[in-house]
This record gives structure tokens, C-alpha cells and sequence, in this order.
């Protein structure tokens, strides 16, 4: 069964960039535990979004633990420049790095937590061996590279699946999921073992504003 307190995770990618600022203020006054970045490149999912410079901007506006997803090819060549710019937290996707295990490394090298990312096409079986390594595991329930996508049914049995080889493995990794995350999806995916949940239009653009979005998530654990 899922807990009130599971962790939010406000994915900037759905606000208003020209109020950034004063979304993030809106954000700090609910109940948000992390700000979740989407960095995408254009190559590895089709769409850009955000660098390094952005997530530094983001950081100087607040204290809420900035929770990076990198949706690029060769991660491992940027994950200094996001752990410099302020990010608690880097996943990089079991799907476009041949050197998956030494990029976890370095992550945690940096002071990071480390994340393993896997899309909806991707068996849980691949990231067995990686377990010790992460200190989350994102469940796509999409596939990556817009907000606003209806969430994948089937994304909930992946969720326990998840959940059931973490138990057996004694790991204290948190299970994350994105995409398509409202009122409904969550208190599936909560149910099947998730910790964390990653909203984006559910929150920044729910009808009654940003405070009853939160709050209509927070409703659904119950």
C-alpha cells in the first residue's frame, strides 16, 4: 500500500519559463520535495531542452534538491558540468551508454546520487546487474522527450517488477516514475511500489494552479 509521504518530484519542463522564477517560489510554498530537470539533446530523444547553465540558473533560485535526467548520448562526458551546476542527483539511461557501471561510478564520485533510467521498451532484467550501483531506478511510463503523453498501461506491472528485485536484493534504491503521472496513474504506480513520482502538467498546468495540483497528487496516495 502507498504512504502519504511519498516524494514529489516537479518537472520544470512544463512551466512557464517566462515566470520561472515566480513558479519555483509557488512551488516552494507546496509540498514538493524535488525539482526534476529533463536534459534532452535532440539525438538520443527528439526533442532539446535544457544544459547545464540552466540547471546553475535553477540552483540559485532554490534550496529544493534539483533532480537531473539526462536524455543524451554520451552522458558521461556531462555529468561533471550538472554535478557542478548544482544537481543532488543525475540518471542517465541504461539504453545509450556502453559503459553504464563507470558512468554510475563517476556520478557518485561527484557527490551525487546516481540513477538508472529505463524506457517503456526496456525489460528490468538489464539493469539487474546494477543494482549496488544506483541509489534510484526511474521507471519510464512514457517514452521520453515531450510532456502532456498518456501514461503506458503497462508501466505499472514494471513498476512491481522493480520493486520485487529490490526486495530481493536488499537494495534501498528508491524507485522513480515519469510521464503521464495525474490524480489516477499515481495512486496505481504508488500501489505497485513506486517512491518517487515525477509530475510535469499535473502540477504547472493543473487547472486550478500550481497548490491544488500538488495537493490533488498528494490526494491520491490516500
Amino acid at each position: 500500500m502507498p504512504t502519504e509521504r511519498f516524494l514529489l518530484s516537479a518537472s520544470i519542463l512544463s512551466a512557464d519559463f517566462g515566470h520561472l522564477e515566480d513558479q519555483i517560489r509557488q512551488i516552494e510554498q507546496c509540498d514538493v520535495d524535488w525539482l526534476h530537470i529533463d536534459v534532452m539533446d535532440g539525438v538520443f530523444v527528439p526533442n532539446i531542452s535544457m544544459g547545464p547553465f540552466v540547471v546553475e540558473t535553477i540552483h540559485s533560485l532554490t534550496k529544493l534538491p534539483l533532480d537531473v535526467h539526462l536524455m543524451i548520448i554520451n552522458p558521461e562526458r556531462h555529468v561533471e558540468a550538472f554535478a557542478k551546476a548544482g544537481a543532488q542527483s543525475i540518471s542517465i539511461h541504461w539504453e545509450n551508454n556502453n559503459n553504464v557501471h563507470r558512468t554510475l561510478q563517476t556520478i557518485r564520485g561527484l557527490g551525487c546520487k546516481a540513477g538508472i533510467v529505463i524506457n517503456p521498451g526496456t525489460p528490468v532484467a538489464c539493469i539487474e546487474a546494477l543494482i549496488d550501483q544506483v541509489d534510484l531506478i526511474l521507471v519510464m511510463s512514457v517514452n521520453p522527450g515531450f510532456s502532456g503523453q498518456q501514461f503506458i498501461p503497462q508501466s505499472t506491472a514494471k513498476v512491481q517488477q522493480v520493486r520485487n528485485l529490490l526486495t530481493a536484493s536488499s537494495s534501498k534504491a528508491v524507485i522513480q516514475v515519469d510521464g503521464g503521472i495525474n490524480e489516477t496513474t499515481a495512486k496505481d504506480v504508488l500501489h505497485a511500489g513506486a517512491d518517487v513520482l515525477v509530475a510535469a502538467n499535473a502540477i504547472f498546468r493543473y487547472p486550478q494552479g500550481i497548490q491544488a495540483g500538488v495537493a490533488a497528487l498528494r490526494k491520491s496516495a490516500l
